[in-house]
C-alpha cells in the first residue's frame, strides 16, 4: 500500500469543493449514484465492440446500509477502474472519466463531465472507499482516503466487476444529523428527489426504489389523463387536478423534453412574497434545480412542471445554471408554447379558460405593468374583463370586433365590485347611448389599460374622465351655453370646496343621477384609492371636477339658494360634494359636518 497525494492543491481545493460549491448535503447520493449510472452507460457501450466483455443480466445500482459501521455502500455493474484510472480520475480533482469519454463518443448519453461530484461525499463523509475491478481484469483495487491527506491506492479481492463506494459517516453534531443518512426513509427520499428517473435500477434491501423512466419520456399515446393527474397532484402536492397539461419535445437549435401544467386553481402561497416560480430542472433524468426560474418568465409564474434536458451548461457543482445561451432558448420555447397553449384554450375550452383566468390571470396584468408594455404583443389578447352588455368577461378582441366603425376608444369604468359600479352615475348614460363598458374590478386593471394605451388603435378611456365628448354638437352647445349662464354660481360652488375639486361643471350625461365626481389627467379617483391604500407616506390625488346634472331638480335648487338664501349654499355644496364622493367610493373627511348638515336641513 503506498500513500499518494492529490495531484491538484488538493486540501484548498477539496475544501473549497467540501464547504463551497456544494450548498446542499443532500446531493452526495444524487452525484455517487449519477457516477453509478455513466459507469453502467460505459460498460454498455463497449461491450457492443469488444467481445470479452460479458455484462450481467441486470444492470443495477444497489444501495446498503450498516448502521452498526455508519457505512452507506452503493455498488454497480459498470465497467471499473484500474489501478491507473484510479490513480487519474480520483488522485487528480477535476479529472472526469466521463468527460474524456464523451469526447471520444460524441453520442453517448453520460451524465458527469467535471469530475467533482465524486468529492461532494466528503461533505458527509470521515473517510470513503472505493473498491472496483474493471471488465477484462482479474485484479481489483481499493482507493480510500478522508479527505484530508491523500489518498491510498491497494490491491483488494473483488468477485464481481463493477465498483463499490463504502461512505463512513462523520459523527453526529448539535447543527446535522448525520445519522439520518442511515434511515431507509431518508435513502428512498433523496433517491425519489434526485434519482428517481436514472435508467437502471436503483434497489435498497431488494426493493427497486427509483421508477427510471420518467413520464415526460413515455409515449404519449399511452399515457392516460390518470397519469398525468397523478404525477402532477404527487409531484406539485396539489389535491386537484390540472386544467390543462402540456407535454412535448423540441428539438433544433436545443433538445429538451417539457411537461408543463396549468393548475385549477392559484397555489396557496401566489400571492405572498415567499412564493417561488420556476420548473423542476432535470439533466438526463436527474434532478438539478427545485425552482429554476431562469426557464418560466415572471407572466406564466402559476406554471408547474419540469424540463429534462441534456444540452444545458451546468456549474461545476450542477446545482445552478450557466447564463448562456442554452438556457436562453429553452426558456423562448417555453414561453412560446405557453402563451400558444393559453390561445387555444381560450379559444377551444373558454369554460377551462375563464376559470384560470379566475384563479391566475393576475400574474398576466402584473407582468404587463411591470414591463412597462413591453410584453403587450404577446400577453393582450389573454385578458378578459366584464363586459356591461354581455355580463361576462370577454377578450378587448370580442369588445372591438362588436362595436360600431366610427367608435375611436374603448370605454372602461373602475370599482370595487360589479353591482357597485353599476350605480355610476355615467354608466347608465353610456348604455343609452349604446356604449358597451369594460369594468375593471381587479386592483390591476386600470393600471395596465394605462400601460397598454390602447388596443387595435383605440385608446383606452375611463368614464369617469370629465370630457368624454359623447354629445351630439347640438348637445355640447346647448350645455356650454347653460355653463356660461351660471358661470358666477359654479365659481361660487368652487370656492366654497376650497381646492377639494379644480372644477364645477353642469352636464346632461347624468341622466336621473344629481351629481357625480369625474377626473381630469392620468390618476383616477380608482387609482387614488389604490395607491393611497399601500402604507406610504405619500398621499396622491386625483384632479376631480364636479359634475351636476343640468336636468335634475337639485340644479333648480342651487340657483335658488344662491339668489335667494346664499348663506345655506355652503350646507348643500358640502352636501352635495360629500355625496358625490360616497359614490365613487372615495373616503369622506367630514362625516360629522355632513350628518350635522342633514339633520338640519331636515329640522327646516
Amino acid at each position: 500500500m503506498k500513500k499518494k497525494q492529490f495531484k491538484a492543491e488538493s486540501k484548498k481545493l477539496l475544501d473549497l469543493m467540501i464547504n463551497s460549491i456544494y450548498t446542499n448535503k443532500d446531493i452526495f447520493l444524487r452525484e455517487i449514484i449519477s457516477n453509478a449510472s455513466d459507469a453502467i452507460d460505459k460498460a454498455h457501450y463497449k461491450s457492443l465492440t469488444d467481445k470479452e466483455i460479458k455484462l450481467p443480466k441486470e444492470l443495477s445500482i444497489n444501495i446498503s446500509i450498516d448502521k452498526d459501521n455508519r457505512t452507506i455502500t452503493v455498488s454497480d455493474t459498470g465497467i471499473g477502474m484500474s489501478e491507473e484510472e484510479l490513480d487519474n480520475n480520483l488522485g487528480t480533482i477535476a479529472e472526469s472519466g466521463s468527460s474524456l469519454f464523451k469526447q471520444d463518443k460524441e453520442d453517448t448519453n453520460i451524465i458527469g463531465q467535471f469530475g467533482v461530484g465524486f468529492y461532494s461525499t466528503f461533505m458527509v463523509a470521515k473517510k470513503v472507499e472505493v473498491i472496483t475491478k474493471p471488465y477484462g481484469s482479474s485484479e481489483a483495487n481499493t482507493w480510500r482516503s478522508t479527505g484530508e491527506d491523500g489518498y491510498t491506492i491497494e490491491k483488494c479481492n473483488k468477485d464481481k466487476n463493477g465498483t463499490d463506494i463504502v461512505i463512513t459517516l462523520k459523527d453526529d453534531t448539535d447543527d446535522f444529523k448525520y445519522s439520518d443518512y442511515l434511515e431507509e426513509y431518508k435513502i428512498k427520499e433523496l433517491v425519489s428527489k434526485y434519482s428517481n428517473f436514472i435508467r437502471y435500477p436503483i434497489k435498497l434491501s431488494g426493493e427497486t426504489i427509483n421508477e427510471m423512466t420518467p413520464l415526460w419520456k413515455k409515449d404519449k399515446k399511452k399515457i392516460k389523463d390518470e397519469d398525468y393527474n397523478n404525477f402532477y397532484m404527487s409531484k406539485f402536492y396539489d389535491y386537484n387536478n390540472p386544467l390543462k397539461v402540456i407535454n412535448y419535445k423540441a428539438e433544433g437549435n436545443v433538445e429538451f423534453n417539457a411537461l408543463l401544467f396549468i393548475p385549477s386553481h392559484a397555489p396557496f402561497d401566489f400571492y405572498s412574497k415567499n412564493y417561488k416560480r420556476g420548473l423542476e430542472l432535470y439533466s438526463n433524468g436527474v434532478l438539478i434545480m427545485d425552482n429554476c426560474e431562469e426557464l418560466l418568465p415572471e407572466e406564466y409564474n402559476f406554471v408547474k412542471g419540469v424540463v429534462d434536458s441534456s444540452d444545458l451548461s451546468l456549474n461545476i457543482s450542477r446545482e445552478i445554471l450557466q447564463q448562456d445561451k442554452q438556457v436562453k432558448l429553452i426558456a423562448k420555447n417555453i414561453s412560446k408554447k405557453i402563451n400558444n397553449e393559453l390561445k387555444d384554450m381560450l379559444v377551444n375550452d373558454r369554460d377551462n379558460y375563464d376559470k384560470f383566468y379566475k384563479e391566475c390571470g393576475s400574474a398576466l396584468k402584473i407582468a404587463i405593468y411591470n414591463s412597462f408594455g413591453s410584453l403587450k404583443d404577446e400577453l393582450q389578447d389573454l385578458l378578459l374583463f366584464y363586459s356591461s352588455s354581455e355580463e361576462k368577461n370577454i377578450t378587448l378582441r370580442e369588445y372591438v370586433d362588436k362595436i360600431k366603425d366610427d367608435q375611436k376608444k374603448i370605454y372602461y369604468a373602475v370599482g370595487e365590485s360589479i353591482s357597485k359600479i353599476n350605480l355610476n352615475p355615467k354608466v347608465d348614460s353610456l348604455k343609452d347611448k349604446g356604449f358597451e363598458i369594460l369594468y375593471l374590478t381587479d386592483y390591476a386593471d386600470e393600471f395596465v389599460l394605462q400601460v397598454l394605451k390602447d388596443y387595435d388603435n383605440k385608446e383606452f378611456v375611463n368614464i369617469e374622465n370629465s370630457d368624454l365628448d359623447l354629445d351630439s354638437e347640438e348637445e355640447k352647445k346647448e350645455i356650454e351655453a347653460f355653463n356660461l349662464n351660471n358661470k358666477d354660481l359654479l365659481d361660487k360652488i368652487t370656492s366654497l370646496l376650497d381646492k377639494k375639486v379644480t372644477k364645477v361643471k353642469f352636464t346632461n350625461n347624468l341622466k336621473n343621477h344629481p351629481v357625480c365626481l369625474a377626473t381630469e389627467g392620468v390618476i383616477s379617483n380608482g387609482m387614488e384609492k389604490i395607491i393611497n391604500a399601500i402604507p406610504t407616506e405619500q398621499n396622491i390625488s386625483s384632479n376631480k371636477v364636479l359634475l351636476i346634472n343640468s336636468n335634475h331638480k337639485i340644479t333648480n335648487k342651487l340657483k335658488d339658494i344662491y339668489s335667494n338664501s346664499p348663506e345655506l349654499l355652503e350646507k348643500y355644496v358640502k352636501l352635495l360634494y360629500g355625496e358625490a364622493c360616497l359614490i365613487e367610493g372615495l373616503n369622506v373627511d367630514n362625516t360629522n359636518e355632513i350628518s350635522d348638515i342633514i339633520f338640519d336641513l331636515i329640522s327646516e
